[in-house]
C-alpha cells in the first residue's frame, strides 16, 4: 500500500473541499489514487460534482490572438519555471510572438509545430528559438498547448488574471457588432470563472453520464440505505440533471443575471441584435492545468539564483 503523505491529503482536500481525516481515510481505501480518492468521497457525498480543475501548480502564462477578420483565433500555454519569470516582460513577449506562430501554423500536433520555421527569423525553428530563450531567461520552459479556432461566423477571445486562464469562442451569428462582440466576451468570462465541459447536452458523451450515474447511485445508497430503488433511481435523476446543467454552458445560470441561463442570454441578445447568436466551440486553458508543481525553499532557490 502507498503511504499517503500530508501534502496528498492536503491536495485531495483543495480539490473537493472534503475535511483532512475523511480525505486520509479515502487516500488509505484507495491505495494513494487521487482520482479513485475522488471517487470515493463523492460515494459518500462528502465531496462537489467532479469540478476539479486538475492539480493547477506550473507556472507560465495562456496567451490568444485573434486574426484581423474576426474569424480565426489561436490560444497558446506557455510554461515557467517560477511565476517570477511568468511575469517577466521579456517572457511575456515571447509567448505572444508563439500565439502569432500558431496563427498562422497549419502544424496539428506540437512535433510538426516545434520543427516549423520560426515567423521571425526563419534560419531557425520553433524548437531552437525556445531553447535560445530558455538560455536567455535561465529558467527552464516549455510551449504545452496550443489550439486553433476558425469560424464562418466570429471568433472571440478572453484572459482572465494575467494569463493565468485564457479562453477562445467560435460562434455562429448572422449579425456581427459591438453588441455581439460584447456578448461573447460576457459568455467568455462565464467559462473562465465556471469552467464547463461542454457548449450543450447532447454533446456530452454517453460513458461520461453512464459514469457518472454510477457514482450518484452508490453516493443516494449510502446516504438512503432504506430507501427503494425505484425512489432513489428518481432521485439520481434528480441530481443528474442539475449536475449536468453545470457542465454544459447554456444551460449554467448566466453570472451577471441568476434568473437567465446562458441560453435565454443569448437568446435575448439575438433578438436585440435582429440574428442569431450562438455558441459552437470554445476552448478553456488554464495554466498548469494537470500539471504537478515541484516543491522547493524559497530561500533556498534565491541563494541559488545569486550563485
Amino acid at each position: 500500500m502507498a503511504a499517503v503523505t500530508a501534502g496528498m491529503v492536503k491536495e485531495l482536500r483543495e480539490m473537493t473541499g472534503a475535511g483532512m481525516m475523511d480525505c486520509k481515510k479515502a487516500l488509505a481505501q484507495t491505495d494513494g489514487d487521487m482520482d479513485k480518492a475522488v471517487e470515493f468521497l463523492r460515494e459518500k457525498g462528502l465531496a462537489a460534482a467532479s469540478k476539479k480543475a486538475g492539480r493547477i501548480a506550473a507556472e507560465g502564462i495562456v496567451a490568444t490572438i485573434i486574426s484581423e477578420d474576426g474569424k480565426t483565433g489561436a490560444i497558446v500555454e506557455v510554461n515557467s519555471e517560477t511565476d517570477f519569470v511568468a511575469k517577466n516582460a521579456q517572457f511575456q513577449a515571447y509567448v505572444a510572438d508563439v500565439a502569432s506562430q500558431v496563427l498562422a501554423s497549419k502544424s496539428e500536433d506540437m512535433d510538426a509545430f516545434l520543427a516549423e520555421k520560426w515567423a521571425k527569423d526563419d534560419s531557425l525553428t520553433v524548437a531552437q528559438v525556445l531553447s535560445s530563450q530558455i538560455s536567455v531567461i535561465g529558467e527552464n520552459m516549455s510551449i504545452r498547448r496550443f489550439e486553433k479556432i476558425a469560424a464562418d461566423g466570429v471568433v472571440v477571445d478572453y484572459i482572465h488574471g494575467g494569463g493565468r486562464i485564457g479562453v477562445l469562442i467560435e460562434a455562429s451569428a448572422e449579425v456581427v457588432n459591438d453588441t455581439v462582440k460584447e456578448a461573447l466576451k460576457n459568455v467568455a468570462m462565464q467559462i473562465a470563472a465556471l469552467a464547463p465541459k461542454y457548449v450543450k447536452r447532447d454533446e456530452i458523451p454517453q460513458e461520461f453520464i453512464d459514469h457518472e450515474t454510477e457514482i450518484l447511485k452508490t453516493q443516494a445508497k449510502n446516504e438512503n440505505p432504506d430507501k427503494p430503488d425505484n425512489i432513489v433511481e428518481k432521485m439520481i435523476v434528480g441530481r443528474l440533471n442539475k449536475e449536468l446543467k453545470e457542465f454544459c454552458l447554456v444551460d449554467q445560470a448566466y453570472v451577471k443575471d441568476g434568473d437567465l441561463t446562458v441560453g435565454k442570454y443569448l437568446e435575448q441578445v439575438s433578438k436585440e441584435v435582429g440574428g442569431k447568436v450562438e455558441v459552437k466551440k470554445f476552448v478553456r486553458f488554464e495554466t498548469g492545468e494537470g500539471l504537478e508543481k515541484k516543491e522547493e525553499n524559497f530561500a533556498d532557490e534565491v541563494a541559488r539564483q545569486m550563485q
